[in-house]
């Protein structure tokens, strides 16, 4: 009987899609609406996310345009916008809302990267502590013979290395992102 990493692999992935989550929401120097993934607009009484009350587009490189589906919105946006720790700042002309990006200075870019590294590392620790209980869950396995138990924990080490690779990728893509003017 051979040991199953089913559960560790769909954990591990788990722990790279977080990954790439959380950078979607780091900003860089181009417009792209997943930085306003966070912004929550009251509207109607509720918080509701910016997505569900206006339609975010990319008209050029450095421009986010976002059209509220109901015009009694704009406001709302504007203030939950100017509320976020994006830095932006709306410009509104009564039925759209311009979100200008401006360029990144090299020392922000470097701050940005320092967040990238810590996103990686926290993916990274979330993947060393799926390796652990899965060589936990081995060890306690009493259907293994030792040599199935040996090679069950190489295979997991193989997996956490091979995540580990896949985060450190999708990392330094993020890194060049950022630090490409």
């Amino acid at each position: 009987m051979a040991f199953d990493f089913s559960k560790a692999k769909e954990r591990m992935h788990g722990a790279q899609e977080a990954l790439r989550r959380e950078l979607a929401d780091i900003r860089t120097g181009r417009a792209n609406p997943n930085i306003l993934n966070r912004v929550q607009v009251e509207y109607y009484g509720a918080m509701v996310p910016l997505n569900q009350v206006a339609s975010i587009s990319v008209p050029e490189a450095r421009l986010l345009l976002i059209t509220p589906f109901d015009k009694s919105a704009l406001e709302a946006i504007v203030t939950a916008i100017n509320m976020s720790d994006l830095g932006l700042n709306p410009a509104s002309d009564g039925t759209i809302v311009r979100l200008a990006i401006p360029q990144m200075t090299e020392e922000r870019r470097k701050e940005l990267v320092k967040e990238v590294k810590a996103e990686a590392e926290k993916a990274k620790v979330a993947i060393r502590n799926v390796r652990r209980d899965v060589m936990d869950d081995i060890k306690k396995d009493k259907e293994l013979t030792e040599d199935q138990v040996h090679d069950a924990e190489d295979q997991a080490q193989k997996l956490t290395d091979d995540n580990t690779k896949a985060v450190d990728t999708i990392a330094s893509d993020k890194e060049k992102e950022l630090m490409t003017i």
